[in-house]
């Protein structure tokens, strides 16, 4: 899919991998919508326990998705955007190199079709013109 290097995860492999999970892009949106809460709010939006809230922000984290910063005896979680970004940019390059290779392929196949036609066309031609000359012999 992306460049890799004896094992390691490109940071492209690492968010598709992450939102992979119907869970986490949950999670993503309410980190959107609440701000920065605390895995306990996030459980109680979810019908999941805090311990699986806080592994599933730990595997967002190690993606980049994420953030945690301490704020007292709590730890608070924020959306990071910029492996999103880094995410969508790949997405465009490659949806872009796909259009690309499909308008070649339309390309090929309407020129195919147009030298199909020009030879049914040209074939058709020849048949009257005999026909036309066999009539004018008699």
């Amino acid at each position: 899919m992306t460049d890799q290097h004896h094992g390691d995860v490109s940071p492209v492999d690492a968010v598709l991998a992450a939102l992979a999970d119907p869970t986490r892009r949950q999670l993503l949106d309410l980190l959107a919508v609440l701000g920065e809460p605390t895995a306990t709010t996030l459980a109680e939006h979810l019908p999941i326990s805090r311990q699986a809230i806080v592994k599933h922000l730990a595997v967002l984290d190690t993606a980049g998705l994420v953030t945690g910063r301490r704020a007292g005896r709590e730890v608070r979680y924020a959306v990071r955007p910029a492996a999103l970004t880094a995410t969508a940019r790949w997405m465009a390059a490659l949806a872009s190199d796909w259009d690309r290779r499909l308008a070649t392929i339309k390309r090929l196949a309407e020129a195919a079709e147009h030298e199909a036609t020009a030879g049914e066309a040209t074939a058709a031609a020849t048949t009257n013109r005999t026909t036309d000359d066999r009539r004018g012999e008699q």
